[in-house]
C-alpha cells in the first residue's frame, strides 16, 4: 500500500505548457497545507512539497520570466 500524500492527487499542468513537458501542481485533501510539484514527463518520480507561503514566493518569481 502506497500512503504517499500525493498518490491519488489530481495534478494539473499549466494551460500555457502546450504539448511539451512541464511541471504539474496538486493540493489534496490529505495535505491541504502542502502544494506538490512534479515533472510531467516523469510523474512517478520525486514530488517537491511547498508550504503555501513558499508556493506564493515561487509563483511570484515566475512572473519575472
Amino acid at each position: 500500500m502506497n500512503d504517499h500524500p500525493f498518490t491519488d492527487a489530481d495534478f494539473r499542468k499549466s494551460d500555457r505548457s502546450g504539448d511539451y513537458g512541464c511541471v504539474e501542481a496538486a493540493i489534496t485533501h490529505h495535505t491541504p497545507n502542502i502544494i506538490g510539484l512534479r515533472d510531467s514527463v516523469h510523474p512517478y518520480q520525486t514530488v517537491l512539497c511547498f508550504s503555501p507561503r513558499e508556493w506564493t514566493a515561487f509563483t511570484a518569481g515566475l512572473d519575472e520570466f
